[in-house]
Formats: C-alpha cells, structure tokens, sequence
C-alpha cells in the first residue's frame, strides 16, 4: 500500500494483505481452530475461504499475543500455610481432665456439680485438698482423672488436569501468528487453571456436599474452608431441602469430616458460625457488631485470626459501615508464602490490603454467598486462625509432558504431546473452636 492511516491499513501491512501473501487465508477464514482441529476446515462462522468479503480481510481473532479476559487471581490457596504430608491423621484434646470441653471451665455452686474429674464439678472441687491428703481418696478431693483425646485421620487429594497437543497445531503456531512455542502458552494458562481449580475447591459452597446424588465424587476434592469452618447448627439448618437437597446424617458427606461425624451432636469439630437459620426471611445485614463478636468469641475460645477471607461485595460493605462512622479502613501489606500470610515491613514483593482490628481482610473472587434470600446476599465471611488450618502437600505441583517433540509418540500414543499437572494434598485443621464464619448476611 506505501502509507498507514487506519488500523485495517496496519492489519493489512502485518499480514500482507491484498496480495494474500503468506498464510492470511487460513487466518481471515478462522480455520486455525485450536489445539486438535484439522487447520483446512473453516469454521461455520468465518467468512470460508470461497467467499471472502471484506470483513473477512481483516479478522481480529488472531493476533501475535494471547489476552485473557477472565479474572483467575488465587488467594485462598496462597493464604493457606503449606506443610509437608507426614501423617495420615493427628490427635486432637477435645475435652480437659475436667471441667468439660467449653471455651471456659465449667463449674457449679449449687450443689448439683459432679466430683473432681467430671465435666461440671463443685467449685470448691477443682484441685484444693486438706493438708496431708491421702491420695486416690475423694473426700479429700483427689482421684484419678484424665483429658480426652480424639482422632482424626484424612487422605491425601490427588488434584490433576490434563491436555493435548497436536503436532500439526504446534508447528502451525509458529506459522500462523508468529505465536512460535504454543506450548509455552497453553502450559502458562493450564497452570493457572490448575491453580483456580485448586482455589475454587478450598471455597465450595457448603451445601453441595448435601447434593450427594448430584455431586457423588466432591470428596475427591480439597476439603472445602466452608465445610472446616461449619458446625451442628448450620449443617442442620441446611439440610433436607432448605439449601441441600440430601438430608444430612453422620455418614453422608455433609455430615462427616476426618473420619469422625458432627451431625448427632455439638462436639469439638464445631466451629463458631453466625448464621442464623437458612429460612428465605432470615437473612441479616451485617453490622460491625457481629463482627466484633465473632472476633472476640474466638479470642474467647483461643483462637488469633490470622486473616479474613471474603469478596470484594462485603469487603465494600465494610467500608461503607465504618465511613458512615467517620472510620476508616487501615492498609496492611501481606505477602502470602508456604507458611502463610505474613507482614513484613519493608519488603517489595506482596500487595496492599485492608485490615480490619489489624486483621487482613483477604478478598477471594470465588468467595460464595450462603443464603436462602430471594434477594442477593453479600460473600461469607471466614476468620482463620491460620496456625490450626493448613495444606497438607504430599506432592507439589508438577507438570509432566511428552509425546512426539520429545521423540516419543509411541508413549503418549498419537502423533502429538500430551501434558499433565498433578497437585497431591488436602486441607488440616487441628483447632476448630480457633475458626469462625460469618454467613446468611446482605
């Protein structure tokens, strides 16, 4: 042409139109569909290499880079502390030699307490004895007692996704587009699919482990934050129709969790959960006093939340509560590693977010809303102690591939590569009463 005026003129100097030099007939027909499909069978859509019109000429499908319009930022996955598969399970202290398994020591004064060593003893019963006391002796206030311990066991979850390429695909790249190594590019995009998938398990909305007939293969997944982070109450409140369509019991997979069960009765799996009921007319707003009693019912409990995980909706809403009051949100820099969310001044890598009591509030693109409102509720909130609550990795991430660029067609068995990333782990917790939820709110 000699001159550029319009990005069509720059188009057809790039691509050597109207001389359709080069391959710009495969390019303007749409027939380099992907990493399978033959390159000479035009797409149903695209102009056809018989009838080219001009806007055909100019397609803008293709282009020497790839640009992702889809949001795949993971942050669950980053908060969580990464240890090494060691065990297949822990023992847990789930009630004190005496004084029951509550946040606080339980005691009677009236009379109607149990001996040392049960769960509601006498105030007056609780460790003071006579001088000279004989030993093994209840008048005296001494006797054997004992904590109680718990186990729990988890298997590890082999998390994998797997793809393909043809060989023809692959050599095309370098013609078509310029692209050169296409399978720089789809490597880069599965791994980050690999890790969204991994993300999006660890926030699974609670209820689908209710749909067992639907979902009869969701344990094969990470353990979800909102299963962990759940106790008796909720599971009830969701259960037989109300969100889950599976009535709960202790064997169904909404019921149980390592190995034990929190379907028949309060016990220490229970985690602190405001929710109220899942009725459609029970939703709440949320106020910032239910979060300061969240916050300091786990601090009652021995818990140190760590972080805060939510959506950006409730993270807006937060802010918006406390500019009402003429506070603030303060900024905190955390920079997530294999141990965790961690603060450190000074450092350049990381990102800014907001805090709330010092806390990070982690927004999580995936976060779900649990409510039964005909009106759109606003993400859960979950308070995480993150010392309790980890990944456990047995493997981690690998990418594996081979096939004919690596002179061994035979072993994949076609005439192309063939990739894989496999993750082997599953999600801890040793401190339930340590975790809390917020959820039903708007």
């Amino acid at each position: 042409m000699g001159y550029i005026n319009t990005i069509r003129d720059l188009e057809a100097s790039t691509y050597g139109l109207p001389n359709f030099g080069g391959n710009s007939l495969l390019k303007q027909a749409g027939v380099v569909q992907g990493l399978h499909t033959a390159h000479d069978i035009a797409d149903t859509a695209a102009s056809g290499v018989s009838a080219i019109d001009s806007t055909g000429l100019y397609n803008v499908l293709y282009g020497q880079k790839v640009w992702s319009m889809l949001n795949r930022e993971v942050n669950a996955l980053a908060m969580l502390s990464k240890r090494p598969y060691t065990s297949s399970g822990w023992r847990i202290l789930k009630s004190r030699p005496f004084g029951g398994s509550g946040s606080t020591l339980t005691l009677q004064s009236d009379g109607s307490g149990g001996g040392i060593g049960s769960d509601d003893p006498q105030a007056d019963e609780i460790g003071g004895v006579p001088e000279n006391a004989g030993l093994s002796t209840a008048a005296d206030g001494l006797g054997a007692m004992a904590p109680t311990y718990a186990q729990l066991f988890m298997s590890p979850k082999t998390i994998a996704h797997q793809f393909d390429i043809s060989e023809l695909a692959m050599e095309m790249a370098q013609i078509d587009d310029g692209l050169g190594d296409i399978r720089a590019i789809i490597r880069e995009d599965m791994g980050k699919a690999h890790a969204e998938a991994q993300n999006k398990m660890l926030v699974m909305p609670l209820e689908f482990y209710g749909e067992v007939s639907a979902l009869g293969n969701i344990e094969r997944n990470y353990t979800s934050l909102l299963k962990i982070v759940s106790n008796r109450t909720e599971i009830l409140a969701l259960d037989d129709g109300v969100l889950a369509s599976d009535a709960a019991s202790a064997s169904n997979a909404l019921g149980k969790i390592y190995g034990d069960e929190r379907h028949t009765a309060a016990s220490f799996l229970d985690a602190e959960v405001d929710s109220s009921t899942y009725a459609a007319s029970s939703v709440r707003s949320l106020t910032l006093t239910k979060i300061n009693d969240m916050i300091r019912r786990l601090r009652v409990a021995g818990g140190s939340p760590k972080v805060i995980l939510t959506g950006y909706d409730t993270i807006q809403a937060i802010a918006d509560l406390l500019q009402a009051q003429e506070r603030f949100m303060d900024r905190k820099e955390v920079i997530p590693t294999v141990n965790g969310v961690r603060g450190i001044k000074g450092q350049e890598v990381g990102f800014r977010v907001a805090t709330y009591y010092d806390i990070p509030l982690i927004p999580v693109k995936e976060m779900t809303s649990t409510t039964n409102s005909s009106d759109t509720g606003i993400s859960d909130m979950l308070f995480l102690d993150t010392d309790h609550l980890w990944l456990q990795v047995m493997k981690p991430t690998q990418y594996f591939e081979d096939g004919i660029s690596n002179g061994n067609p035979f072993g994949v068995g076609r005439l192309g590569n063939q990739a894989l990333y496999r993750t082997i782990a599953e999600t801890g917790c040793s401190f339930f009463l340590g975790q809390g939820k917020i959820t039903n709110i708007a």
